[in-house]
């Protein structure tokens, strides 16, 4: 095979992936809605969904907009190592990541943004996704925090179960749940940690130099050539990484990091919270529809169609009937909030792309190719 041919293939390989991981996603989602809304009578939903008062949109729409301005703050700051940003250079990458999320699969926003970034601004791509994986460290830390606190504090039946398939849900189940992700955010921690060591990342390199040698068929000098160009990439990659996460060895800098993930979810409850005046039958407390929200980021974190149908309902519906709200009700309320969760950062994120001239689906391909 001519190396043209093999570049060929390995581009075709990639493309592939983009429809694999939509198709996974799209699979998840449609049995998640079937299991949410199958014992739902549709002509009650729909009868439900004509009761909301929608001119709390408005109100709930705002306090959302304004978490993803905080998030911008927050970047802000963790991207302080990399290179001083000005408020403009890191909410535009933000926001068109947030929107590809919400349009694309494979969740391809997560690397749309620093890609975004470190080519508008000229600087390491590795120390921006570094960035994004340390904010991604602060928002599972608050979501865990809070969902300790709700088990604890919150009135949750601990007789309750909820069926869902074959699956039975209930008090147990959040506490699973919660427990698995606290064992994957101390494990993602700690491996934060040991790239952050010297001696880490040197026993990282001398493990990837190490991997050639298994290459039995190939020639000696071939695998000197590619020991070398492993050891290189591997050192730049790791040092890279490690610098994107320098903000974390100030104190005071990780205690403002942690206030602004705090604001960033205690004003999403609050838009949650605010929507809920306009919808009949949702009457919970802030804290109870905190808890909800944490129920639905736990849900969406499993594999979805893009926008997290499905799984986003799931959750939402599992977390409301957990707190006495009739099934209907909370189909209704759930539907509608994802719904008017996702329109302004989809407007938002459009803007953005349309202002700073990013050709979204290009960056979408570069994320699965390579940048």
């Amino acid at each position: 095979m001519f190396p043209a041919d093999s570049a060929c293939s390995n581009t075709m390989a990639r493309k592939n992936h983009i429809p694999l991981s939509l198709t996974i996603g799209l699979l998840l989602s449609a049995i998640a809605l079937y299991l949410t809304f199958s014992n739902i009578p549709l002509r009650e939903l729909v009868a439900y969904l004509k009761t909301v008062n929608y001119w709390w949109i408005i109100p709930s729409m705002a306090i959302a907009l304004l978490s993803f301005l905080v998030r911008v703050i927050r970047w802000q700051l963790l991207l302080q190592p990399v290179k001083k940003t000005p408020f403009w250079s890191a909410f535009h990458p933000l926001m068109i990541g947030f929107m590809a999320n919400c349009l694309l699969p494979a969740r391809v926003g997560e690397l749309a943004r620093p890609i975004i970034f470190y080519k508008r601004e000229n600087v390491s791509f590795s120390m921006v996704l570094a960035t994004v994986g340390a904010e991604r460290v602060f928002d599972i830390v608050m979501l865990l925090s809070f969902l300790a606190v709700a088990l604890i504090n919150v009135d949750i039946n601990p007789a309750i179960e909820i069926p869902f398939g074959n699956y039975q849900l209930n008090k147990a189940t959040l506490s699973m749940i919660g427990s698995t992700t606290l064992r994957l955010c101390v494990i993602l921690i700690a491996g934060i940690i040991f790239v952050m060591l010297r001696q880490g990342r040197t026993l990282i390199r001398r493990t990837v130099v190490k991997m050639p040698a298994l290459l039995f068929f190939t020639t000696a000098s071939f695998k000197k050539k590619l020991q070398q160009k492993l050891d290189l990439k591997s050192a730049v990659i790791l040092n890279n990484f490690a610098k994107g996460f320098t903000l974390l060895k100030s104190p005071k800098k990780i205690g403002l990091c942690i206030a602004l993930s705090f604001i960033v979810w205690a004003l999403m409850a609050g838009s949650y919270y605010v929507m809920s005046f306009g919808c009949p039958g949702i009457d919970i407390s802030f804290f109870e529809m905190w808890a909800v929200m944490v129920i639905i980021c736990l849900f969406i974190s499993l594999p979805s169609a893009p926008g997290f149908w499905g799984i986003w309902e799931a959750g939402g519906i599992f977390g409301l009937l957990i707190f006495g709200i009739p099934a209907k009700e909370a189909a209704g309320f759930t539907l509608a909030n994802h719904v008017f969760q996702m329109v302004p950062v989809i407007v938002v994120g459009l803007i953005s792309a349309i202002i700073t001239g990013i050709n979204v689906m290009q960056i979408v391909y570069r994320t699965h190719v390579g940048s």
